[in-house]
């Protein structure tokens, strides 16, 4: 069998966590900074951070047709480049407007940068080890959701001191920035000028019934995870619980993960979605239904283990509708449909926030979480099924 973990894989999966961890450090603490800072509204936080979701799903639109019509590695290394020198720009923002300005454009490298580095990583991994090291390569998004937001909210604690927070967060992207510059990648044939430029170019059309039932699962995520800490802190007098709530929810993430390999490896892809998609479904209802420190916590945990097999098998399920030659494509367009899913969660969520309060949100969270369920079990099985190249 073919070596799985071979340099070039390790190194872009090593870039990968320090991508989510930098971008993580900020995630659960931004509501917060931007309600102590500048006395934000949670609509408004809300739409701030909607900016960045936005932006990056501009971004992977267009991603995913570059990063096949381009050197891959000159795309990655420049959009890596960008996404590092953004947090600069946290620290010098001395107004609400001028923050969410640096926020919403920063989503532009984000989007980039994601794709093509998890572009290259199936680009070096053996064929016949694939689908595994696809599962194994969201290992990395894991870790850095365990590890980072108990970094920050530690810091925050601590100090009280964000520009401590973001100085970090761009030391750790830079490192991954080093680490990628070092990738070797072999030559490939590019598709620049073999096909005319259409929507299936820059959205992977085939696949629009599982990027729907994505989106609805992605909005869930969208609203609790862009509000746990707040809600933490204001309801349930959790303080700094979110760090522990995303090491649980990453926790769940990892074994899940480590589960499913073995299925993915078998191309047992539909079978380790449909495990995902009901674990999920049951952490959002104990979220919305268990307002209590057993419910905050033990849906943290739920929720990453129906994540851990659902997010993986969905990114498998897009790259087997597709050519190889659009990988790139494939792989940008569940990025989109998750951007779309969270940034519409955080928007309505922030707007449901401030005008119901944080249960009807996170009701609607599940009611969202629901939707997918029922689009996944009578409609996207047995389409992938019908429709998948490999």
């Amino acid at each position: 069998m073919e070596k799985l973990w071979n340099a070039n894989y390790i190194k872009v999966w090593l870039a990968n966590f320090m991508i989510f961890f930098s971008f993580m450090l900020l995630t659960p603490l931004l509501p917060i900074y931007l309600s102590e800072q500048f006395g934000a509204s949670k609509d408004t936080i809300g739409l701030v951070l909607f900016g960045y979701a936005i932006m990056a799903l501009i971004a992977r639109l267009f991603s995913g047709y570059i990063v096949d019509s381009f050197p891959r590695k000159m795309v990655l290394l420049i959009s890596f480049t960008l996404f590092t020198l953004f947090f600069v720009g946290y620290v010098a923002a001395g107004t609400l407007m001028l923050f969410a300005l640096v926020r919403t454009v920063h989503g532009v490298p984000f989007g980039f940068t994601t794709v093509a580095n998890s572009t290259v990583a199936i680009d070096v991994l053996p064929s016949s080890r694939r689908t595994e090291g696809i599962g194994l390569y969201g290992l990395s998004n894991n870790l850095a959701s365990a590890i980072s937001p108990s970094v920050a909210i530690w810091i925050y604690v601590s100090t009280h001191n964000f520009n401590i927070i973001f100085w970090l967060a761009m030391v750790v992207a830079l490192g991954g920035l080093i680490i990628d510059s070092t990738v070797k990648l072999r030559p490939r044939d590019r598709v620049q000028g073999k096909q005319p430029i259409s929507l299936d170019r820059f959205f992977l059309v085939k696949g629009w019934s599982e990027a729907l039932t994505m989106m609805c699962f992605a909005f869930s995520y969208g609203v609790v995870s862009t509000y746990v800490a707040i809600y933490g802190q204001e309801k349930l007098d959790i303080q700094g619980g979110s760090g522990t709530f995303f090491f649980l929810f990453a926790v769940g993430l990892i074994i899940s993960r480590l589960q499913g390999s073995k299925a993915l490896r078998q191309g047992r892809i539909a079978y380790n979605a449909a495990i995902g998609v009901c674990i999920s479904l049951g952490g959002y209802l104990l979220f919305a239904a268990v307002p209590n420190a057993i419910g905050y916590y033990g849906a943290a945990l739920v929720i990453g283990l129906g994540n851990g097999h659902m997010y993986p098998a969905y990114q498998n399920m897009f790259i087997d509708l597709a050519p190889h030659s659009q990988r790139g494509t494939a792989n940008s367009s569940i990025l989109v449909a998750w951007d779309v899913g969270v940034g519409l969660g955080i928007l309505l969520g922030g707007v449901l926030t401030e005008k119901y309060g944080y249960s009807v949100a996170f009701w609607w969270a599940w009611v969202l979480n629901l939707i997918g369920f029922l689009g996944f079990w009578l409609y996207v099985k047995g389409h992938f099924t019908r429709n998948k190249l490999r």
